[in-house]
């Protein structure tokens, strides 16, 4: 099977499977989003959305939120990994979001990491999700799951993944390309012991003929 056929196979399914896939975060406007983003670093979405409601209940836009004090925004991602982190960044995302963008969340991968708290993996995500841009975001599931499939060989860091994905995805599938791996890391391809006796890629998996069947 070459890659260019593992591609087609494996992004068929999905598409005939999953065609509506999008993000498990919870969010009303590209700020809430964004924010959100900033605080899944490191956590998982189920924390980040029993964390939302209340930090955008008390900090409905940018304006309050860059006004805000680092010790307000604290007290409410305390629950969150890295909260001492985070409440720095999304004060210091607010405030410049203000100073520099008119509060409105720009479009681009290069002027999202401007903003702080936000590397190449949230701004490809928000370039995606927000604005239809066939960015593609690695994050440790993508990373992961690409890895094990044989979407990618030998990538060493996500940017390297990120490249060879986006060499063998159709532009108009990278985002949702993006969730399907997300998602397929989370439920199915898990990381210490994916649950191969259920996963409806085995026919194209290089770690399911190669790690899985001879370990039986």
């Amino acid at each position: 099977m070459t890659i260019k056929e593992r591609y087609e196979k494996i992004l068929h399914y999905f598409e005939t499977n999953n065609p509506k896939a999008e993000t498990e975060l919870h969010y009303e406007n590209p700020f809430q989003l964004l924010v959100a983003v900033i605080l899944s670093a490191q956590c998982t979405d189920k924390r980040v959305n029993m964390t939302t409601p209340l930090l955008f209940k008390s900090m409905p836009n940018v304006q309050v939120m860059a006004t805000a004090s680092v010790d307000e925004i604290f007290g409410l991602i305390k629950s969150i990994s890295y909260p001492n982190n985070k409440a720095k960044h999304l004060k210091g995302m607010a405030q410049m979001l203000l100073d520099k963008y008119n509060g409105k969340v720009p479009e681009t991968v290069e002027e999202l990491q401007k903003l702080p708290g936000v590397g190449r993996k949230t701004a490809n995500v928000i370039a995606s999700v927000v604005y239809n841009k066939p960015t593609m975001a690695v994050d440790t599931h993508v990373f992961r799951v690409s890895a094990r499939i044989g979407l990618t060989n030998n990538a060493k860091t996500p940017l390297q993944a990120e490249l060879q994905l986006l060499k063998y995805i159709p532009v108009y599938q990278v985002a949702k390309a993006h969730h399907w791996l997300i998602l397929h890391g989370r439920y199915i391809c898990i990381a210490r012991t994916p649950k191969c006796a259920i996963c409806p890629l085995t026919a194209w998996c290089k770690y399911y003929k190669h790690t899985y069947l001879k370990s039986l």
